[in-house]
């Protein structure tokens, strides 16, 4: 019989840190126009997450992910960023084709 060895965390926990690493990552982009000044603060940000990489206290983990939270909160972007052909984004239903009527609905 083998036995799988047990992880700390589930693949949920881990999907949920990649996700708000990946907001952060997101709302500092808004921030900066500059790739380069961004690219130095997304480093910051690594950094700050490997350093609470190997907290295994899951009482601690909560606070970390809690502040990690409030402090995306605070710090939100009030108008963010969106792709030009993505919901919001300037050209979103820029120039929609019209409309194609039935033959009954052409005759009325």
């Amino acid at each position: 019989m083998s036995a799988t060895p047990a992880t700390a965390f589930s693949h949920a926990h881990k999907a949920y840190v990649k996700s708000l690493y990946r907001r952060y990552l997101a709302n500092e982009l808004d921030w900066y126009i500059r790739r380069d000044a961004w690219r130095q603060r997304a480093m910051e940000i690594r950094a700050e997450f490997e350093r609470n990489r190997n907290v295994s206290d899951p009482r601690a983990l909560a606070i970390i992910l809690e502040k990690a939270e409030e402090n995306l909160r605070k710090n939100q972007h009030p108008d963010p960023y969106h792709p030009p052909m993505f919901p919001d984004g300037t050209k979103w239903e820029r120039n929609i084709p019209p409309r194609m009527f039935t033959e009954e609905e052409a005759h009325h």
